[in-house]
């Protein structure tokens, strides 16, 4: 048996302000599902890691799953500069869940926003 090409699905409530929000972080749309003519998934793509961002009534519709809220994961982007990211993103609207600090020692600082959905994004960087 092989696995390949991770990928991590999120289900959405609103498709388009979800692929804003990816693309501010530097997400390049590689994929669009369409039904009828309109997109239920897409397809994202930043540095390797491909991430996949669907509605929630689509999922229940073709597939029969009923997607609840969950804050059991994270994703993890990497930048050069967290206090700089994360400003960016709350000039864009989105809400902080967590001050950026220094942890680890000192080696890593890292801050935390939430997706349109409430996915907790962890913005974090390697301190010199």
């Amino acid at each position: 048996m092989y696995f390949n090409s991770l990928q991590i699905n999120l289900y959405v409530e609103n498709l388009v302000k979800s692929k804003e929000f990816y693309e501010k972080l530097g997400f390049t749309q590689t994929f669009v599902a369409e039904i009828e003519g309109k997109p239920v998934h897409y397809e994202l793509q930043l540095d390797g890691f491909k991430l996949g961002i669907a509605t929630k009534d689509s999922t229940k519709e073709i597939h029969g799953l009923n997607p609840g809220e969950n804050m059991g994961c994270e994703i993890v982007v990497w930048t050069e500069d967290t206090d700089s990211a994360i400003q960016y993103l709350i000039e864009w609207g989105t809400v902080m869940l967590s001050e950026p600090h220094d942890f680890l020692e000192g080696k890593l600082r890292a801050g935390w926003v939430q997706d349109p959905d409430g996915n907790p994004i962890q913005i974090v960087c390697k301190r010199n």
